[in-house]
């Protein structure tokens, strides 16, 4: 049954026109009738663009056999623009970063073929017959595992974010950078990952009490490695083979990674060859020369795993224009790397007041949330922003506060919260307000 939506709902429940949560809980229908649309490319709109119109009544592809059956399906031909843009190095073209398009993605997972990357040294061609993980090191007894041996142990399978630790990090920049969402917040993913808890087999090769560490290395030709507590590898680490339901891609680490929920995604080690169990931290490049950063006291911050909460709209969003004074979904995601996200709140007056937002089912630990919240712009000049909590009271800081803490020498773990400056013609850019 529809439910119309009344002149309450169009009251603002805090500045900037944005509308009480109950408006999104009424019916599709009533919200069409309310003018509720989407956010829109400028060029969406372009009548050169646009393809010629069929009838309605009776479109040609109902005059003639579809395509046959596929081994392997595809997206539509006319989903070809929902892709990767990717930034990679000219002389060494395996090096480099694939960002997610958020503002082109709905839900909480992210498909496996726009999931962003990082290669060092390009994606290894591994044949999983030859490819084994070997546990060696501080243990009673050394094993190596063929792909066949790790299949046959019990799964389990969790929807988790891996955020990489460089995400965002444009946003240290003294000017704001201008580019879409995705290609400046997408290092970010969220994938149902399924595999072999690894505490089964640091339990199996048999731990030496002296152990601390474990070096987890990658059959890259970059020959990635890192270092991660014992602790943390027994508590909730697993040894993935399987991405949102099918073996894991080869960008993605086929055909076994590490995922160690809610840490930078450096340390989700991809192609894992070999973990070494041992006393002390490798000090590898990747965390000395990287993920190693200089605070204004002097100070330096060294293996800071965790990635703490986040949000930020992703439409409307940078680059993106809006259609017009009219009633709008504002959506994004938020994710925290130390549990469930609590609330999410987003302001229209760049920040003079606040209004908590819509979290979509389910809600999970250490996985992206769906926020969404009405919003009625009329017109004017805005500034909108989100702002997520998570279940240990931690709150996502404004950028000022974020960079008087940390300074501006480093270049990890940027978590600030984003705004976007609406301008009366409905042109939306990244703003620091």
């Amino acid at each position: 049954m529809t439910t119309k939506l009344s002149p309450d709902d169009l009251v603002g429940a805090a500045g900037g026109g944005l509308l009480h949560r109950r408006v999104l809980l009424k019916s599709g229908l009533a919200l069409a009738s309310a003018g509720f649309v989407s956010v829109g490319h400028a060029t969406d709109t372009d009548p050169a663009k646009a393809p010629a119109i069929e009838n309605p009544a009776s479109p040609s592809w109902m005059h003639q056999p579809g395509s046959p059956f596929s081994g392997y399906g595809v997206p539509s031909k006319f989903e070809n623009r929902i892709v990767r843009s990717i930034g990679s190095n000219r002389d060494l073209p395996g090096n480099g970063v694939s960002w997610t398009p958020l503002e082109s993605i709905e839900g909480i997972i992210t498909p496996s073929s726009l999931h962003f990357e990082r290669h060092h040294n390009g994606v290894p061609d591994i044949d999983p017959a030859q490819h084994r993980l070997v546990i060696h090191g501080l243990v009673r007894a050394p094993l190596s595992f063929t792909i066949d041996d790790l299949l046959r142990y019990p799964m389990q399978s969790q929807m988790l974010f891996v955020e990489c630790g460089g995400n965002s990090n444009a946003g240290w920049h003294e000017e704001p950078i201008q580019r879409s969402v995705g290609s400046f917040h997408g290092l970010v993913s969220c994938s149902e990952w399924a595999g072999v808890p690894l505490a089964i087999l640091l339990d199996q090769v048999g731990i030496d009490p002296k152990a601390a560490w474990v070096i987890a290395e990658g059959a890259d030709a970059a020959v990635m490695n890192v270092s991660l507590p014992v602790s943390k590898l027994m508590d909730d680490a697993i040894v993935a083979l399987y991405q949102n339901g099918e073996r894991i891609r080869p960008e993605n680490g086929y055909p076994l990674r590490l995922i160690v929920p809610g840490w930078e995604g450096v340390v989700n080690v991809k192609w894992l060859r070999r973990l070494h169990i041992t006393d002390q931290p490798v000090m590898a490049r990747n965390e000395t020369a990287k993920y190693t950063e200089l605070l204004p006291s002097g100070k330096a911050r060294m293996f800071t795993f965790v990635m703490e909460a986040k949000s930020l709209i992703t439409s409307p969003s940078s680059g993106q224009k809006m259609r017009g004074p009219d009633v709008y979904e504002i959506k994004g995601l938020a994710w925290s790397g130390r549990g469930k996200i609590k609330k999410v709140e987003v302001s229209a007056d760049g920040g003079t007041s606040w209004m908590e937002a819509a979290l979509q089912e389910p809600v999970l630990s250490r996985c992206f949330t769906r926020f969404r919240a009405a919003w009625k712009w009329n017109g004017e000049p805005a500034v909108l922003k989100s702002r997520a909590t998570d279940e240990t009271g931690y709150v996502q800081p404004e950028r000022d506060v974020l960079v008087a803490e940390r300074g501006r020498d480093g270049y990890f773990h940027y978590n600030a919260i984003v705004a976007w400056e609406i301008d009366e013609d409905g042109a939306i850019r990244h703003v620091y307000a």
